[in-house]
């Protein structure tokens, strides 16, 4: 009920108005069952604009970080959270990574919409990155197809290190589903993981009209960490 709330009644009519979306390809999304939407990832506010062009509830994996801000800041950032849909998941890696497929594969259980970046992290220039074989390792567990997505000049409303966006126009554009159902069972299989996952890169590169970079996104923000110190 909160979800729906915000998105309809008080933050999705602002921000429609605002930023007038532009999407593409919206009878491309299944009415019913679990499926996933893949999408490039630009900006901090790609999970905020693509709950609002959609009819479905659409829930998101988060960094569990954003979710320990306190006083009243921390206070509206869970809540804002939680209104567009974030799931917080801890990141650190092992039993963590496990504990976030796990959560992942709920919400596709329960015939919902699953969001997921599977460039694990946010562009740091604008290109696209190689993709992380999580997102195929979660399509053959929970046997749902994956709608690629992508987000158009997020970036340049919100960049990387901005607080406040600026007030432009972006888009959306959704392609048709990709379904990956030749390949149940082998989830274990590292060689078919990568295929498929290069198969949605493909596709985000084909509907984004980005640059493609066939190296890990956070393998260069660990260089310009090193670069700046």
């Amino acid at each position: 009920m909160f979800y729906w709330f915000m998105k309809n009644l008080v933050v999705g009519p602002i921000l429609k108005t605002a930023f007038r979306p532009w999407v593409t390809g919206h009878d491309n999304i299944p009415r019913t069952g679990g499926v996933i939407m893949a999408s490039n990832h630009l900006s901090f506010i790609d999970s905020v604009f693509l709950p609002l062009v959609i009819d479905r509830r659409i829930s998101f994996l988060a960094k569990s970080d954003y979710y320990t801000a306190k006083g009243i800041k921390g206070w509206f950032i869970r809540n804002f959270l939680t209104a567009a849909g974030m799931l917080p998941i801890d990141r650190s890696g092992g039993k963590a990574s496990e504990a976030s497929l796990q959560t992942g594969l709920g919400v596709l259980a329960r015939g919902e919409m699953l969001g997921i970046y599977p460039e694990g992290t946010r562009s740091p220039d604008g290109r696209l990155y190689r993709g992380r074989t999580g997102v195929a390792r979660m399509i053959l567990e929970g046997h749902v197809p994956v709608v690629p997505v992508a987000m158009i000049d997020t970036e340049k409303v919100m960049p990387i290190g901005r607080r406040l966006p600026k007030v432009r126009r972006i888009g959306i554009v959704i392609g048709e589903p990709l379904d990956f159902s030749r390949f149940e069972g082998m989830e274990g299989d590292r060689f078919i993981l990568r295929s498929i996952t290069d198969e949605i890169m493909y596709q985000l590169d084909r509907l984004s009209g980005q640059e493609y970079v066939d190296v890990y996104a956070t393998s260069v923000k660990e260089k310009q960490g090193s670069a700046s110190r």
